[in-house]
């Protein structure tokens, strides 16, 4: 039998953490696709079930099919509360899930929300989807920041034990959620906006302020973000590198943002009627936009090995640091 590469031991052995997946937050949505995430070898994986572009009550729809699908298939996929459960899942042969969403809407203005959401397995919550909403600024919109609500939202996910997460944020939200959070706050899912121009890639100061504060920032694999319509890995590892030459190896993790099926009539549809959260002058064309697969993260972790990085810092890279802050901030 042949050995195992370096990169393939070290990725067998590390904990693969994948903070954002990107389809469509929908009680229809075939779960059965969270197998392309398990033939890759990763070994969490945030859901999305709620954004603002949608009526608050589909978020909660989500969470109760997406639960009772997970429930009835688990012998591969576990709702995990804990680091230290991601941890057993691992050794379990199973993937570890928890759920996130993509700004405050669905919470319909009631702080209690967000302690309903914890409870049914959401770990993290970004707080303005690319328009502002009454928690705070997004990046396709005024550059407005935090609100009174906001900073109530933060301090209750701060008790709670939920990620904090600015993504799709305004540049003052994110920045002033970086400076009120007791807890790091997170990028799930952002590129350096200094390797592609784009609104909704983040700029060198946010980057740094996360860091500083002690977040993780996960690199994005979506093309109008990485820079490159054939979303290679060595692109991708680009822009880990600059995240690690600006934020220490200990402040980059990975956030795909896969979604499926890719440049399906629904999310076409979705994007069109609503151009407001799209701009279509941004670039948003679904028939345009790919997605880096999870099946490329072995890859990744083979060409940072080859650009010299150590292997402490790819296990890093490729989960375990988003493994340390949550052992750090869920409750």
């Amino acid at each position: 039998m042949p050995t195992a590469s370096p990169a393939r031991r070290l990725f067998e052995t590390a904990v693969v953490w994948d903070t954002h997946a990107g389809f469509s937050p929908d009680p229809a949505a075939d779960l059965s696709n969270l197998q392309r995430w398990r033939d890759a070898g990763v070994d969490y994986l945030s859901i999305n079930v709620g954004y603002d572009v949608l009526p608050w009550q589909n978020a909660v729809k989500t969470l109760a099919a997406f639960r009772r699908w997970i429930s009835a298939h688990g012998d591969e996929y576990v709702i995990v509360a804990s680091a230290n459960e991601v941890r057993k899942a691992k050794a379990d042969g199973k993937m570890a899930v928890t759920f996130d969403l993509e700004g405050t809407n669905p919470l319909d203005g009631r702080l209690e929300m967000v302690e309903l959401y914890y409870s049914l397995g959401v770990r993290q919550m970004l707080f303005a989807y690319n328009r502002n909403n009454a928690a705070g600024g997004g990046c396709h919109d005024e550059d407005s920041g935090l609100t009174d609500f906001g900073r109530a939202i933060i301090d209750e996910m701060n008790r709670l034990g939920m990620f904090v997460d600015v993504s799709h944020c305004s540049y003052r939200t994110s920045m002033e959620a970086i400076a009120y959070s007791r807890q790091p706050v997170i990028f799930s899912h952002s590129n350096a906006r200094a390797l592609c121009d784009h609104e909704r890639n983040i700029r060198d100061e946010q980057i740094v302020a996360c860091a500083q504060r002690g977040g993780v920032i996960g690199v994005n694999g979506i093309s109008l973000f990485l820079g490159d319509p054939h979303v290679s890995s060595e692109r991708f590892v680009d822009h880990v590198d600059y995240m690690i030459a600006l934020a220490g190896p200990l402040h980059v993790g990975i956030g795909l943002d896969y979604v499926f099926p890719v440049g399906s009539e629904d999310v076409d549809a979705v994007v069109r009627a609503n151009p407001h959260f799209w701009p279509p002058d941004r670039g948003y064309d679904v028939a345009e936009v790919t997605c880096a697969h999870p099946s490329q993260l072995l890859e990744v972790a083979e060409i940072m090995l080859r650009r010299g990085h150590s292997e402490q810092t790819i296990r890093g890279v490729l989960g375990e640091n988003f493994l340390r802050l949550a052992a750090e901030i869920w409750k």
